[in-house]
């Protein structure tokens, strides 16, 4: 695919703001008072804490972050520790509306797999290294620093630039990572050395396949219009709706760059851009703030035009809003799982992590199901007898994860033309339902998006 400079550009601006710049509402609001709370921080990084790692079963061989000691609070006390990082946006940051219930739906994730008995001889803990990165590149990068004497593994690293940040480290520690981001990157070892172990489709892959959907359901597109924050977010997803009106055929209007609500007055400018185009479809990666303005304003000057939202537009509150009318007539949202209703084994699960309550939002979800690559790693390098940091690297190229239900079964690493995630589940506005939105059709793939060659990264950095 051809260069897409601008996105790059606008990427080191913005610094993505878009993962789901408010889904939980808006960028203003404060994390919940249970947000999970990092370990004291030590203030000379030469200075090891009471848990640094020690010696492991001799069985299995071990270098960095497992314990023989039981985790604090074991489930099993008879097991030693695998301790993994968290590297969040839990108090200040754009995003911690939706990291909180990220971080403790990975939490719920592993508190099952160790009542289940833990894997390999040790129980899992992902709260001891927790910290609060705030959305900052140079605050993860020092956080990481801390706290990488300690841990094998990193289960949350939130964030594209944030993750972008620490690669290089990560790449000389042998320490792999699930992320928080859907960037096409992930999916290419020339991005990610490797080590960044996604769950799902990628931003670019999600808007081929809601505009292959919506032809087969809704409606011939005459025109299309993308809009969106810059970076890898917005970025990634117009490269996805553009190549798909190339290969259709279909008139494209361009790209609109917008900003989230707390940098800009308001969202007129993308609207009227939107308008003037004459488009009748338009993918939109924004935050659930933004998309909201964006829709309803639309709506209200009869502009008559169907949006699709990327999976960080939604958010439940949206249906008690003014656009709220507006979006049950001219929304429809792509997300690469079910959300917290949905029927898998997996989505079973987390409902009963939850003894019937529902999260705040659908980040619950995401944290649970990113969780699943580094469990198939782990289990695959105690299999091996090797937990080193270098054994569990060596295991991911060519690991099949199990995503109990919630996504096909995926391989990591190969060809991503033959291994990357291109199904998706389509879902609209309704208030009647959990967290408000129904889902249309699940396993939802495309002729466009499986037929597109992906032999790189939709947008580089």
């Amino acid at each position: 695919m051809r260069e897409m400079s601008r996105w790059r550009k606008a990427a080191a601006a913005m610094s993505v703001l878009a993962l789901a710049a408010a889904a939980c509402g808006n960028g203003d609001e404060e994390a919940p008072d249970e947000a999970p709370a990092a370990a004291e921080e030590p203030t000379d990084t030469e200075e090891a804490p009471d848990d640094e790692p020690g010696e492991a079963p001799a069985e299995i061989a071990t270098d960095f972050g497992v314990t023989e000691e039981p985790c604090p609070d074991a489930v099993n006390p008879d097991n030693g520790c695998i301790y993994l990082g968290i590297l969040s946006d839990l108090t200040q940051g754009p995003f911690a509306p939706l990291a909180v219930p990220i971080t403790e739906g990975q939490e719920a994730f592993w508190q099952r797999v160790n009542e289940d008995g833990g894997i390999g001889g040790f129980d899992i803990n992902v709260s001891e290294y927790t910290r609060d990165t705030l959305y900052d590149p140079q605050e993860h990068s020092t956080l990481y620093r801390q706290i990488e004497p300690n841990i094998l593994a990193i289960a949350q690293t939130l964030g594209t630039p944030t993750t972008e940040a620490i690669l290089a480290d990560m790449d000389a520690d042998d320490v792999i990572g699930a992320p928080a981001s859907w960037w096409s990157g992930w999916h290419f070892e020339e991005e990610d050395n490797g080590l960044i172990l996604e769950s799902g489709y990628s931003y670019c892959i999600e808007s081929m396949i809601g505009l292959d959907w919506y032809t087969a359901n809704r409606d011939e597109i005459s025109t299309l219009i993308h809009v969106g924050y810059p970076g890898d977010y917005g970025g990634d997803s117009a490269a996805g709706a553009e190549a798909w009106a190339e290969a259709n055929g279909v008139d494209f209007a361009g790209a609109v760059t917008t900003l989230p609500a707390a940098a800009v007055e308001n969202q007129d400018e993308a609207v009227g851009q939107i308008l003037g185009s004459g488009a009748d479809v338009a993918v939109i990666a924004t935050g659930p703030a933004e998309m909201a303005e964006i829709v309803g304003k639309v709506a209200a000057s009869d502009g008559n035009v169907q949006f699709l939202g990327s999976v960080p537009t939604w958010n439940p509150a949206l249906n008690d809003s003014p656009a709220g009318p507006a979006l049950q007539a001219f929304f429809t949202h792509v997300s690469p799982w079910e959300n917290f209703d949905g029927e898998s084994a997996a989505h079973q699960a987390m409902q009963e992590s939850l003894d019937g309550e529902l999260p705040t939002n659908d980040g619950y979800t995401f944290g649970w199901i990113w969780s699943y690559p580094i469990k198939a790693a782990l289990e695959a390098a105690a299999e091996n007898g090797d937990l080193t940091r270098a054994g569990l690297r060596s295991v991911v190229d060519g690991l099949e994860v199990d995503f109990e239900g919630a996504l096909p079964n995926t391989v990591l690493g190969g060809d991503p033309n033959v291994n990357a995630n291109r199904t998706a589940v389509i879902a609209v506005p309704d208030p009647e339902q959990p967290l408000g939105i129904r889902t249309l059709e699940t396993n939802v793939t495309g002729p466009t998006a499986d037929a597109y060659d992906y032999s790189e990264a939709c947008i580089s950095f």
